[in-house]
């Protein structure tokens, strides 16, 4: 069982129970970072986000039947006091406890329901190698996203297209995706770029992004760029584990060489992972 699976057992079976991320991942034997990149990478979203939903759509439930003690729900959900539990559940869901409890239905709330825990194939990852990076400058366009909506990835590459055959100090063909900053409500930025050479000048509207040393495992993958989420997802949740690495807090990189085509998106890719 994957540390994903192993931590929404975990949740399930210890959902109304006072629970954090450090004590998630050690009942999951990892750390807390590879718990949230890999759930996010599989799920769409951090974990800790997620047992906030799932706490709140329980509570929900409970009200619609009518419940008559906000604050044990409250404190079951883990808040300390009926205010925070009510600021959150309206944050969630629009309406206070006390309408739903008066509704008697959850028609009109969007519940999160328990993720299955699935054993369904993921994709074939060959053994990682392992490369130490120097330090490098890339140069490119960067946005911030949310773990559960970054549909506007692909669009910024399309942004960033135009900019790839002008950057003069470009030290080679391949191209960098970059996550770095993610922070544990599951928000990072992604950088769109390539390598430039130091103090270069560089197009107006792009930003640098200094890389320091690092070690990195390497995963390969022939197939089209459309599978990239799957094979990340595969990475983090066994690829890592399988190869007995543990991974650093630091930039995931995803380079595409001078064999990909990105008008049609074959010729494969690689996902560099941070490894201690």
């Amino acid at each position: 069982m994957n540390p994903v699976q192993k931590a929404l057992w975990y949740v399930e079976i210890h959902s109304r129970d006072p629970l954090n991320l450090e004590q998630i991942a050690d009942a999951c034997h990892t750390s807390p970072y590879h718990l949230t990149r890999a759930f996010s990478a599989v799920f769409g979203r951090p974990l800790m986000r997620y047992l906030r939903q799932r706490r709140l759509s329980d509570a929900a439930s409970q009200l619609a039947e009518g419940a008559a003690d906000i604050l044990t729900l409250a404190m079951e959900a883990g808040y300390a006091s009926h205010e925070a539990f009510s600021r959150a559940f309206k944050e969630e869901f629009g309406c206070t406890p006390e309408a739903v409890r008066a509704q008697g239905h959850t028609r009109n709330l969007s519940l999160t329901e328990a993720f299955v825990m699935t054993s369904s194939p993921a994709p074939t990852l060959a053994p990682p190698r392992i490369e130490m990076l120097n330090p490098m400058l890339l140069a490119g366009i960067v946005e911030r996203y949310d773990c559960n909506s970054p549909a506007g990835i692909p669009n910024q590459w399309q942004r960033f297209l135009p900019y790839f055959n002008n950057i003069s100090a470009a030290v080679s063909r391949d191209a960098y995706g970059v996550v770095y900053n993610v922070d544990s409500e599951g928000f990072f930025d992604y950088l769109t770029g390539v390598e430039i050479s130091a103090q270069s000048s560089i197009p107006f509207g792009l930003v640098q992004l200094p890389l320091p040393a690092q070690k990195y495992a390497v995963f390969s993958h022939a197939g089209h760029v459309a599978e990239i989420r799957t094979v990340i997802a595969a990475i983090w949740s066994e690829g890592l584990a399988a190869a007995g690495l543990e991974p650093n807090q630091g930039p995931t990189l995803e380079k595409y060489g001078p064999n990909f085509n990105p008008a049609t998106g074959l010729g494969g890719f690689e996902i560099w992972i941070a490894v201690a």
